[in-house]
């Protein structure tokens, strides 16, 4: 045992007595702690493309349980099987071949549910290009979007059903099939997934094999994915097989689920974070999946379902934690609390970990069984990732773009550096470009989950690469670990008379950390008396409950007069420069998109 792991046992002899009995099984864990530290990658199943996800799923998981869903009876819970899973995707891709969609475009659209996943994979294992649309997007851009992907049929759920009966009837795009995913047979014209599936399985059964012996073309476009933004806005990217495999494999090589394992599916299936991550990487490693039934009712799904792992983003985690630090408060147990994790946290680091026993009361109220957090799409606040990995619950950072597949770098099971956004995936290369005097510059990256480009699109595509390297449009740096550090959007940063460059972001999470504050949106506006030099602005929104509980104040002006203390208070921690000088206080969220990204060229219209 090395001179760092006796010094540990001693200190854990000092502070659990209780534990002395079991001294030599701490010698083994403090040596198995340090066997896993130096351990970097898990082992890989190797796939070349979905289809081969799913013969290999369906061979290792075949009698486990795939979906998890609630029964008609109250606590009453029923499951899918990763065999009857996959023998729906082959009777529906069956069923779509014999009604000539071969090599067709066909559009998903709905809330998350079994039967978006279904239709998703049968489309893109032998049919044609899956192209997943916004569930949250109005009537006309859906219409725009079904146009410019030239989708001759689509899925979709009864809330869409008016919008699909007046495109049906307008008769403006290509679409020859609409399929509700609710139906059970045919009704009106409108044609039935559950029908399509058991049509599909009694042609296999006759003996068309069309679907099952399909070849995939790994290199070639199979799925179409629109970027958030306007329908103008927007662009549609090109992923491939190789591209989805490739960042599946990096995920399993640094983030290990199982089969023991139950994922909460939360964020929108058409986003590329939660498909590759929260759906696709699930069934390729043999884990469960459940779908939250709305906001409101994640803690109880989480007990419910006995959830081990959630993708979201940080508003949410940064929700979550709040209130459960208030709660702690109430219990007056906070210092205590603070006291633990400064020992636990330093056996952590060694592969020795108290936190889930110490705070087994913490960990009940979210069902026992909640292990891990991943956090995408934006910044995740430093006190909240260091906050729930310090109560034994480890949270993570992703980072990537719907262009990579998406994931660029994450946490890993072996290293972890809290407000980084982890390392760079086994397959992937990260260059910094342009670096200014900090060591902060554009992130490149080179990669087999990067896109092909952008369908139809030569100009833009040329425009996001560099020979083969992407340029990702985020600033960042790299840190002597290997760890990328995100610093903001290259288009966001505002640039002051001085030289200085200030990323709003940075300014934003430690504005949102404010008692009684919501979200903000920091902004550059013209000095006055030089339209050459800019102040920074910010937008803030209020939740006028949460400042009465902090302050006991709901009066308008109140509130403002309180925010405004705040946000002075702030300044006094941050360089002259980065002082906020001007404030708009209000309850009205911010424009942002469906994974929860301020939509900053919106914000600054709204407010010019």
């Amino acid at each position: 045992m090395d001179k760092d792991s006796k010094k540990l046992l001693n200190m854990i002899m000092k502070n659990f007595p209780e534990k002395k009995h079991e001294e030599e099984n701490l010698k083994e864990m403090l040596e198995e702690g340090n066997k896993k530290v130096k351990k970097k990658l898990h082992k890989v199943e190797p796939i070349t493309d979905l289809k081969d996800m799913l013969n290999k799923s369906l061979i290792k998981y075949k009698d486990k349980p795939a979906f998890k869903y609630k029964g008609e009876k109250p606590g009453e819970f029923k499951y899918i099987t990763y065999e009857e899973f996959i023998n729906d995707v082959n009777g529906l891709g069956t069923q779509l071949i014999k009604m000539g969609l071969l090599g067709k475009r066909i559009a998903v659209i709905s809330e998350n549910r079994y039967e978006w996943a279904v239709a998703y994979l049968a489309t893109a294992c032998g049919v044609g290009v899956v192209v997943p649309l916004d569930r949250s997007l109005p009537a006309n851009e859906i219409e725009s979007l079904i146009i410019r992907s030239g989708v001759e049929a689509i899925f979709y759920s009864k809330k869409y059903d008016e919008i699909m009966l007046d495109i049906k009837q307008r008769k403006t795009t290509d679409l020859r099939y609409y399929v509700s995913m609710d139906l059970t047979e045919r009704t009106d014209g409108i044609l039935s997934e559950r029908e399509f599936i058991e049509k599909g399985k009694l042609l296999i059964k006759d003996g068309d094999r069309k679907f099952l012996d399909a070849e995939v073309d790994r290199e070639g476009m199979t799925f179409m994915l629109f970027t958030s933004g306007t329908t103008a806005m927007s662009k549609a990217v090109m992923l491939s097989h190789k591209n989805i495999c490739s960042n599946l494999m990096d995920i399993s090589a640094v983030l290990k689920l199982d089969s023991n394992d139950t994922m909460l599916s939360f964020l929108p299936l058409h986003h590329t974070f939660e498909c590759t991550a929260g759906f696709l990487y699930p069934i390729y490693s043999g884990a469960s999946i459940a779908y939250c039934e709305g906001i409101r009712h994640i803690a109880n799904n989480i007990k419910e379902f006995q959830i081990t792992a959630m993708i979201s983003v940080p508003a949410l985690y940064e929700a979550i934690y709040k209130r459960l630090i208030k709660t702690i408060e109430k219990k007056g147990k906070l210092q205590e609390v603070e006291m633990i994790t400064k020992l636990t946290s330093i056996l952590s680091r060694v592969g020795l970990d108290f936190r889930r026993k110490v705070f087994k009361e913490i960990h009940d109220e979210f069902g026992g069984k909640l292990r891990l957090l991943v956090s995408g799409a934006a910044a995740l606040d430093y006190e909240v990732e260091k906050g729930f990995n310090d109560l034994g619950f480890k949270i993570v950072q992703g980072y990537g773009l719907t262009e990579t597949s998406p994931i660029i770098s994450a946490g890993t099971d072996f290293d972890q550096r809290i407000g980084s956004v982890g390392k760079i995936f086994p397959s992937a290369k990260v260059k910094i470009v342009n670096k200014n005097e900090d060591g902060i510059g554009e992130v490149y990256v080179k990669s087999p989950s990067v896109m092909l480009g952008y369908y139809q699109n030569e100009e833009a595509t040329k425009e996001v690469f560099d020979k083969d390297w992407l340029k990702t449009g985020d600033l960042g740096y790299i840190d002597k670990k290997g760890f990328l550090f995100l610093c903001g959007r290259k288009k966001s940063v505002i640039v002051l008379k001085n030289g200085k460059n200030v990323f709003p972001e940075e300014i934003e999470n430690v504005i949102n950390r404010t008692d009684g504050i919501k979200e903000s949106f920091v902004y550059g506006k013209p000095e006055d008396d030089d339209e050459l030099d800019l102040k920074l602005c910010a937008k803030i929104v209020y939740d006028r409950e949460a400042m009465k509980e902090a302050y006991g104040i709901e009066d308008e002006e109140e509130i403002k007069d309180k925010i405004w203390e705040k946000i002075k208070e702030l300044n006094r921690t941050m360089p002259p420069y980065k002082y906020i000088k001007e404030i708009i206080v209000t309850e009205e969220e911010l424009i942002k998109t469906t994974t929860q990204k301020i939509k900053r060229f919106e914000e600054m219209a709204k407010i010019q």
